[in-house]
């Protein structure tokens, strides 16, 4: 089993592993050895997810998610496929815990009488200003 968050196992055989020619400089080592790494994991065929963990997990990562529900994540920081296999790895937990985490609910508020009052004042400032510049035909 593979823990990618919190409360979140899944079968190692959930995870697609792609292994492609790696963009940019790299000399001619780079035309030759496959270290790009895609890794593919379906949120929607996932049996291990519970239907919460899973609507939760569609919310969070629905932009990041393709249209048959699959996130994708690439790795071709490292010079080896091994080193990248970990670094997609490491970056699919980390999109799990994120959406995961519960968000603080926001709290609204309302401004003090003394910043309405110093807001009033800075205007009736702004207007002498602007008043004094006029001229008087």
């Amino acid at each position: 089993m593979i823990d990618l968050a919190r409360g979140v196992k899944i079968q190692p055989d959930e995870l697609q592993y792609r292994a492609t020619a790696s963009g940019g400089p790299g000399g001619q080592n780079v035309n030759k050895v496959a270290t790009r790494i895609e890794l593919t994991w379906d949120l929607n065929g996932s049996p291990s997810l519970h239907d919460s963990t899973r609507e939760r997990l569609l919310a969070q990562l629905g932009p990041k998610l393709d249209t048959d529900g699959k996130l994708r994540v690439v790795a071709s920081d490292q010079r080896t496929q091994k080193a990248n296999r970990a670094a997609a790895l490491a970056r699919l937990c980390k999109l799990v815990a994120d959406a995961l985490k519960p968000r603080k609910k926001r709290k609204p508020t309302k401004p003090t009488k003394a910043s309405k009052q110093r807001r009033l004042d800075a205007k009736k400032v702004r207007g002498d200003i602007k008043r004094q510049r006029r001229r008087d035909d």
